[in-house]
């Protein structure tokens, strides 16, 4: 039972990692880009680091954020923070240049033909403790209906199955061959000792 338990504990933790690291597409309309002061508290873990040339021992930022609407219609905020050298390794330095592109596709539910956008983007968004997905890139959709697919999330959790499974394959030849013949000399050893006993 412990066992599983950690076993659980294990995909969950991994399953979750990955699904905040690795890139998403929305496809959404863009109707607002702003900038606000951040005080960061407990949710800071959440935030990337300072964007590169500024001080990253403040307590406090501006921040960029792209406001935006999904084909569904329901809100979608992102923030828009350089990631640097850190983690996630997007590389990301273009912050400024990014706001400007998600500015020009800005649109309004009311317009005839409302200028759709595909927006990669990694974390996720939580109203109740301030957490912002961080927008990576952003392009112009080819309308509400684009199909994307996540070839680089495919080959890359490919890529980690095949090897998992390798280790894990390995691991299980080590134990046979080596693991389980001491355990079983250990349990046999024990064994005789209780039967000594017993015998006595």
């Amino acid at each position: 039972m412990f066992r599983w338990i950690l076993r659980i504990i294990l995909i969950v933790g991994v399953g979750g990692f990955l699904h905040y690291t690795l890139p998403q597409h929305d496809i959404v309309r863009i109707t607002d880009t702003y900038e606000k002061r951040i005080d960061f508290g407990s949710n800071s873990w959440f935030w990337a680091s300072a964007d590169a040339g500024a001080a990253t021992n403040a307590t406090n930022r501006d921040v960029f954020f792209i406001q935006t609407f999904m084909t569904d219609d329901s809100p979608m905020i992102y923030r828009n923070e350089d990631t640097g050298w850190s983690w996630p390794p997007y590389f990301k330095f273009d912050t400024s240049n990014l706001q400007a592109e998600a500015s020009d596709l800005m649109s309004k539910k009311n317009e005839g033909d409302p200028q759709w956008a595909v927006v990669t983007h990694y974390g996720w968004r939580n109203e109740y403790f301030s957490i912002y997905p961080n927008a990576v890139s952003i392009r112009p959709a080819n309308g509400p209906d684009e199909q994307i697919i996540p070839w680089f999330n495919i080959v890359l959790l490919t890529i980690l199955a095949g090897v998992f499974w390798a280790v894990w394959v390995r691991w299980v030849r080590f134990r046979t061959a080596r693991i389980d013949p001491i355990t079983q000399r250990i349990g046999d050893w024990f064994s005789d000792i209780w039967l000594k006993i017993r015998r006595k």
